[in-house]
């Protein structure tokens, strides 16, 4: 048996910390003269000696991130209500949510920048579109995970949708809604910083860009750490008012799986019915917004410029073969980075589950890599591990695992009480009670982190592209935009969009069917 006196590092605090402070120092040190890694002490003088500089471009970025927080979230709650209140419009809002929210920040930000000229319009924009789709899905999980029996009793007492909404699903939400804000806190950072990028003359962005390309080695690594803290902060915050907000586990969930008459292949053509709607919709805002506005055609490419573009054209052929190579150097590196993202979140999920006492070290780990601003990362993980597939694989999983460890975490705890017990009487094993009790209850949060991934990490990849490795869709767009071919720019952003909608989709198609058997309860809310 362990004792104090056998292990007397045990109970020491913050211990793991300081070993992992002087491990770091001493591999800066090791690799002094590389310009890859800035030790704490190298951090700390650097931060000292420019305090004054890091404040007040923090507190620039902080205060378009944090407008940007609120008018996300403002937006995903309008967005989730509306779906409930009108649920013949339940499909149509979730894909113009879909496709706002992949839009590739590489190619939105110079755009914005055109549009809002100076200023911090860009950075409050594409932070807003940041974090609100990740919340509108934790909603949208959320609102869906009462007990069917709770709906029945309000219908019992004559009640509509209206108050099923305000007395049920609110309350069932409420974990899911603070897992997708802890979540969004960090994508609000990254966003307004990526908006920096665009052409802002000040913030964290601009301080990042300096000192990247002065080869400030401790400035980078100074800049991803006071970001990385203040989305802690901004974590352990959200973490703080769920706990205060928290409520009773949920009951029991027990739901009839839904039946249905149709063919395999009526459902099949409602499916292409509804893509066709909604692709006509989408064509038909797109093409009226930029109308409304008076935008300028040289920027602002209508749907029939883009098809000119890449069909109609004389040289449409070599601007498809342009595209098409960069998509497939994409996708080769983003699949392999989302799937192994998704992976190392569950798994990790599972292993604090099975070994609590570990959540107290790996969770701040998990949580400063996730809040890192990639385009500090990016360029110093290519160096490390070099400009080809390892490090945008690396880089796209590292961005996908902290949101789907937050959400399966989440879905892990909400294990009904009663399945607990029901297990504790029959003396199940912690591995057991894993497998057949709180995966099943995992199961939406882990598909809801499964959607929302499939555009992060076409972000990731293209981002990684865009700041370190020269190929892909990332740069294919960044030269775009500075040489002004805002056609590719346009076609770019379209197939991209295109190609996570039909990926969202076939992961909602198995989402389905996994939920038909372990929680029907889900598809009939």
């Amino acid at each position: 048996m362990t004792t104090a006196a056998t292990a007397p590092w045990r109970g020491v605090p913050g211990l793991g910390l300081l070993v992992a402070v002087l491990a770091w120092e001493a591999l800066a040190r090791a690799l002094a003269g590389t310009f890859l890694i800035a030790g704490p002490i190298e951090i700390a003088g650097w931060l000292v000696a420019n305090a004054g500089l890091v404040w007040r471009a923090t507190g620039t970025t902080l205060w378009a991130a944090g407008w940007g927080f609120v008018a996300g979230n403002l937006a995903a709650a309008a967005l989730a209500g509306l779906s409930f209140l009108v649920p013949q419009a339940r499909r149509m809002v979730g894909a113009l949510a879909l496709l706002v929210f992949c839009l590739p920040f590489v190619a939105t930000g110079p755009i914005l920048r055109v549009l809002y000229g100076p200023g911090i319009g860009p950075q409050i924009t594409l932070s807003a579109l940041a974090v609100y789709y990740t919340t509108y899905l934790a909603l949208m999980t959320g609102l869906r995970a009462a007990p069917a029996s709770w709906f029945d009793l309000v219908r019992s007492y004559g009640r509509g949708e209206a108050q099923a909404l305000l007395r049920v699903r609110l309350r069932a939400a409420v974990p899911y809604a603070v897992a997708g804000l802890q979540i969004a806190a960090p994508a609000a950072f990254l966003g307004a910083m990526v908006g920096e990028f665009t052409g802002a003359d000040r913030g964290l962005g601009v301080l990042t860009i300096r000192t990247t390309r002065a080869l400030d080695v401790p400035g980078t690594w100074a800049i991803g750490l006071v970001a990385a803290a203040v989305s802690i902060v901004a974590y352990l915050g959200l973490g703080w008012l769920g706990r205060w907000l928290s409520v009773a586990p949920a009951a029991v969930l027990l739901a009839v799986p839904p039946t249905t008459t149709a063919s395999p292949f009526e459902g099949g053509l409602r499916f292409v019915l509804r893509a066709l709607v909604a692709a006509v919709l989408v064509l038909a805002l797109w093409h009226g917004l930029m109308e409304a506005f008076g935008l300028n055609r040289f920027f602002a490419k209508r749907p029939a410029d883009v098809w000119a573009h890449l069909v109609g054209g004389p040289q449409s052929g070599a601007h498809r073969q342009a595209l098409l190579t960069a998509f497939g150097q994409t996708m080769v590196l983003a699949v392999p980075g989302y799937l192994a993202g998704l992976a190392l979140g569950a798994a990790l999920a599972a292993w604090v589950v099975l070994r609590p006492r570990i959540a107290a070290s790996v969770l701040p780990v998990a949580i400063a890599l996730r809040s890192v601003p990639i385009i500090t990362t990016a360029p110093l993980i290519a160096l490390i591990l070099g400009r080809g597939v390892a490090g945008t694989i690396t880089i796209t999983a590292v961005m996908i695992f902290f949101p789907t460890l937050v959400a399966c975490l989440s879905g892990l705890r909400q294990t009904p009480g009663q399945v607990n017990d029901v297990f504790a009487s029959y003396a199940a094993t912690p591995v057991q009670r894993l497998i057949h009790a709180q995966v099943p209850a995992m199961l939406p949060a882990l598909f809801s982190a499964a959607r929302m991934a499939v555009p992060a990490a076409i972000l990731a990849a293209t981002t990684t592209e865009w700041l370190a490795t020269g190929i892909g869709m990332g740069t294919l767009m960044a030269l775009s935009a500075s040489t002004s071919d805002y056609g590719t720019l346009w076609s770019a952003v379209v197939l991209l969009a295109v190609t996570a909608a039909g990926a969202y989709v076939a992961v909602e198609a198995l989402e389905h069917r996994v939920l038909r058997r372990y929680g029907p309860e889900q598809l009939s809310a």
